[in-house]
């Protein structure tokens, strides 16, 4: 199983009060890797803040946040400032492997691998037990985490995510001839945009869940990279997209949910990817003590420009 360097990562907020109006986002790119630290530029000036400035510092105890699949670290971008600023918090979003700013796996992209950017980030930033603020994939990842290792997690704040995706086991033999031959095809040459509205628009189009384009902004934003053409394509991993060849079963996921031994939160948007379904309807279930908010919105309610759902519910159960 491979090992991944500390990915990406953004903090909410900044160390310095004038940084934080100029809406500067410290990054941390794999310090294990030996590549260089990423610089957020202030617009005005042009001068570069280092990466990774007030690691563990500030007197903020910091939340660490799962984005999820083809998504990255701007997924908080909207959700993360009401928190900070409501619960003293910093909100640390990591780019997984494979997506983001995160360099690309030479191996698989098996969920349980995501625990290693969880536990690496975690210990980059010297927590014991963290609380994880996860979306969709990365609430899957953070439920694992906490399955296995309920020292390392404290609590889970989850949005409309809940355990992970599964194979039945007498479906194991179909999908691994999936994954087996999805993997022997080589990677698509990967789209190409004469601008970031193209971009947006393709992911609107194309994406795996109904979104819209100023909802979806800020991801694709961070997800696209200028190529020596002058047109725009992905950072993402294309290899992200192979089926895997091996799932966990739903009775393995509800024995890891069972297994949960911190509090958790459950935000759910009215027209998300859970609701009503038996699955859901048994993972939820499963977790004890879980909490549960419908609120109006979709699968990316924390990224909604005119709600931000879930900051309140989220901030008074932190409270509580």
């Amino acid at each position: 199983m491979p090992v991944h360097p500390v990915p990406g990562t953004h903090m909410f907020p900044m160390e310095h009060p004038d940084e934080a109006r100029q809406g500067l986002l410290a990054v941390l790119d794999e310090r294990c890797s030996g590549r260089q630290h990423e610089r957020a530029t202030d617009p005005a000036s042009g001068r570069g803040a280092p990466g990774g400035t007030g690691l563990g510092g500030g007197g903020r105890p910091p939340w660490l946040a799962l984005h999820g699949w083809l998504d990255n670290a701007a997924s908080f971008s909207r959700l993360a400032p009401p928190l900070a600023e409501r619960l003293g918090v910093r909100v640390v979003a990591i780019d997984f492997a494979g997506h983001g700013h995160s360099r690309h796996s030479p191996g698989d992209y098996a969920i349980w691998d995501y625990c290693d950017d969880v536990l690496d980030a975690a210990d980059e930033l010297g927590l014991e037990a963290v609380t994880l603020l996860a979306h969709s994939m990365g609430a899957g990842v953070a439920c694992l985490t906490a399955a296995a290792l309920p020292e390392r997690v404290a609590r889970l704040a989850l949005i409309d995510g809940l355990g992970s995706v599964t194979t039945p086991a007498d479906e194991a033999p179909r999908q691994l001839r999936r994954g087996l031959l999805g993997h022997r095809r080589p990677p698509s040459g990967g789209a190409r945009y004469a601008d970031q509205e193209e971009a947006v628009a393709a992911r609107v189009k194309g994406g795996a869940t109904p979104v819209d384009a100023d909802t979806i902004h800020p991801v694709v934003a961070r997800n696209l990279e200028a190529l020596p053409d002058g047109r725009l394509g992905w950072r993402t991993d294309p290899h992200l997209v192979r089926p895997s060849p091996v799932r966990l079963t739903p009775e393995q996921v509800v024995a890891c949910l069972a297994g949960i031994e911190c509090p958790a939160l459950l935000v759910e948007g009215e027209t998300g990817i859970l609701g009503e379904k038996e699955a859901a309807r048994v993972a939820r279930a499963a977790l004890p003590g879980l909490q549960r908010r419908v609120l109006p919105g979709g699968h990316h309610l924390h990224l909604e420009p005119t709600r931000c759902g879930g900051s309140r519910a989220i901030v008074t159960w932190a409270k509580a």
